[in-house]
């Protein structure tokens, strides 16, 4: 009778019950609200899903992210495994490319001062990057936090990895995530507030045909250009040219499929899951954190600005030709940002479609943040 007793006192103290604090409790609470976001309102799923269920996993297993270095016997915990590939940069680059293979950049070659519409719209991660230094952030990690401005969550990741701030890894592909995720509730408000109806009705004209020349030609100059002058940020800019140039090369469909499909689902599959698992509740319930998503949501929400206030210079500049309000999709949450502007549009007026003039800013806006990383790790000597 004794054994039988203290087996089960034994499997009841090895559930999860007895081990967990408070903290890990709030953050089974904030993983289940995700959850609840992704699957009930639809607020990209693709990456809410698995960083959620990440979140939940650590927070009842730590052990999963157990480091291989601190285990026994010398073996890690699984998703401990697939953040090493975000440490190493193979899980970003990855995804660049398969975005690349999904993005048809011909509206940005039809109209290409959606340049200039991407790049105000990073104006949010230098704004950031001065906010994170003002609240006693070192330069690096200001850079690497900063980048959330750019809602683009793969370049986060990227930057905190070479910039050596895993430590803050977590909560800045967290954030930059979440936001990504909220872009439909943050921007609506501020792109409401900076304009006014008659400009949101604002009509525009048919973009131009793009030829399949020019869809061929533009990721090899774009490559050679930027890459140029910033060789940095060959990783990012390199594989997103390279996926499109499979896409809009036509001879390799098969290289095409496979990045666009299994290979882009399998590795946003590892990366939410890792990213998810960063967030013990002893990494993450921390001021430090706190700063972070309050600095991420002013970045995203200066970008916005940043990005809707040059689409107003335009309009003006265009004799009303140019909505103000694709000038939000300059941060690069694609094709979300350009849903939202769409969106926001036809509210104005139901007959108005702004979709692929606000993709133009939006593929801009992933380039632009490619850029401000690469820029960010010249100005550190990182290679």
């Amino acid at each position: 009778m004794e054994y039988i007793t203290n087996t089960l006192e034994n499997l009841v103290h090895q559930t999860a019950f007895f081990n967990l604090t408070w903290g890990n409790y709030v953050m089974i609470a904030v993983a289940c609200f995700f959850l609840y976001l992704a699957i009930k309102h639809g607020f990209e799923p693709l990456l809410l899903v698995p960083i959620a269920f990440g979140m939940l996993l650590v927070n009842i297993y730590p052990d999963i992210m157990l480091h291989a270095e601190e285990a026994a016997n010398g073996t890690g915990g699984l998703l401990y495994y697939f953040f090493k590939l975000d440490e190493w940069s193979i899980l970003p680059s990855l995804i660049f490319m398969g975005v690349g293979a999904m993005t048809d950049f011909g509206p940005l070659i039809a109209n290409p001062a959606s340049f200039l519409l991407g790049a105000a719209a990073q104006f949010g991660i230098f704004a950031a990057y001065l906010f994170a230094m003002a609240m006693g952030f070192s330069d690096k990690a200001a850079a690497a936090i900063s980048i959330i401005g750019g809602a683009d969550g793969p370049t986060s990741i990227f930057l905190a990895g070479k910039l050596q701030q895993t430590a803050l890894m977590g909560p800045i592909a967290v954030a930059a995530y979440s936001y990504m995720s909220l872009v439909p509730i943050i921007q609506p408000p501020i792109m409401k507030l900076l304009t006014t109806k008659k400009e949101r009705a604002i009509k525009m004209g048919q973009l131009r045909p793009v030829t399949k020349l020019e869809k061929i030609l533009f990721p090899i100059i774009v490559t050679i250009v930027v890459c140029m002058i910033l060789p940095t940020t060959a990783p990012l800019v390199g594989m997103l040219m390279l996926g499109n140039l499979f896409k809009e090369s036509g001879v390799v469909r098969q290289l095409s499929d496979t990045a666009s499909n299994a290979m882009m689902y399998i590795v946003v599959i590892l990366l939410g899951t890792s990213v998810g698992a960063t967030t013990s509740a002893e990494a993450f319930l921390n001021w430090d954190t706190l700063k972070i998503v309050a600095l991420g949501l002013i970045a995203f929400a200066f970008g916005t600005a940043a990005g809707v206030v040059f689409g107003k210079i335009m309009c003006k500049a265009t004799g009303g030709k140019v909505n103000p309000l694709i000038g939000s999709a300059g941060v690069s949450a694609v094709p979300m940002a350009a849903r939202v502007s769409q969106k926001v549009g036809a509210e104005a007026d139901p007959t108005n479609f702004l979709l692929m003039h606000a993709m133009g800013p939006n593929v801009a806006g992933v380039i632009g943040t490619a850029v401000a990383a690469g820029t960010f790790m010249a100005i550190f000597g990182v290679m």
